[in-house]
C-alpha cells in the first residue's frame, strides 16, 4: 500500500487542484475530493465516507484542505484517519466569518433569526440555521497541521488564526503580502517551498509573536 495525499478545494475550486501538488510528493498517490454539498453536517459527512473508503486502500493520509475545505475537514470527525495536515488560508472560526459577514451586510441576530436566510450584497447567503450548527458544533482537531496564511488574508484576521494554531500546537507560516486565495507566480512559489520546508522537517518564515 501506499501513502495518500489527499486535496480538498476551497469555494469555486475542484480537485484537479490536487495536480499542482503531485510533483512536491514523489511517490505518493495525490488525489483531490470534489464535495458535492457545502453545509458542514453534509459536506463532514461526505468528507467522512470519502476518507474512511480511501484509508482502507492506503497506509497514511496526509491531508491539504483550502480555506472552507479546511472547514469541511474539521467538521467531518477523520482526526483518528489523517496522519498530518496542511492548512492553507482556513476558515478556522467559521462563526467568527459569519459574524463578520453580517456585520458587513448590517444584519443583525434578530432580524437573521426572523428571516432564516438573507442574501447579502456581496453574493453570500446569511444562514440562521448554518449559525446555530456551528456555534452548536465546535470544530475539534487533532491531527499534526501545519497552516499558511497571507497577511493580507481579508477573510479570517491574524488573531484568530493565530489563536487556532497556539491551541492546537499547530505550526504557522505567515506569507507578507499574501492574500487569502494564494494563486499568483509568487504566492505559490511561497506555497510549494512552505510544503517542502514542511516536509523536510524545517521551518520557513514565521511571523513574531
Amino acid at each position: 500500500m501506499k501513502d495518500l495525499v489527499l486535496y480538498i478545494h476551497g469555494k469555486g475550486g475542484s480537485a484537479a487542484e490536487s495536480e499542482h501538488y503531485r510533483p512536491l510528493f514523489p511517490g505518493r498517490d495525490v488525489i483531490g475530493l470534489d464535495y458535492q454539498t457545502f453545509s458542514p453536517w453534509e459536506t463532514g459527512a461526505e468528507i467522512s465516507d470519502a476518507v474512511s473508503a480511501l484509508k482502507t486502500g492506503h497506509d497514511s493520509i496526509t491531508l491539504i484542505a483550502n480555506s472552507i475545505g479546511a472547514f469541511f475537514s474539521m467538521s467531518a470527525g477523520i482526526d483518528g484517519l489523517i496522519r498530518k495536515a496542511y492548512f492553507i488560508s482556513p476558515v478556522v472560526s467559521m462563526e467568527r466569518l459569519i459574524c463578520n459577514m453580517m456585520a458587513w451586510a448590517g444584519v443583525t441576530e434578530k432580524l437573521l433569526k426572523e428571516k432564516g436566510v438573507i442574501a447579502t450584497p456581496f453574493g453570500e447567503e446569511l444562514s440562521w440555521d448554518y449559525l446555530c450548527y456551528v456555534r452548536e458544533h465546535l470544530v475539534q482537531w487533532h491531527v499534526p497541521t501545519e497552516i499558511l496564511y497571507g497577511s493580507c488574508d481579508s477573510l479570517t484576521p491574524y488573531e484568530t488564526v493565530s489563536l487556532f494554531a497556539e491551541e492546537r500546537n499547530a505550526g504557522l507560516t505567515v506569507m507578507e503580502g499574501g492574500e487569502h486565495w494564494f494563486h499568483t507566480e509568487e504566492q505559490m512559489e511561497f506555497l510549494d517551498e512552505w510544503i517542502r520546508a514542511c516536509e523536510a522537517g524545517r521551518a520557513l518564515r514565521r511571523r513574531p509573536g
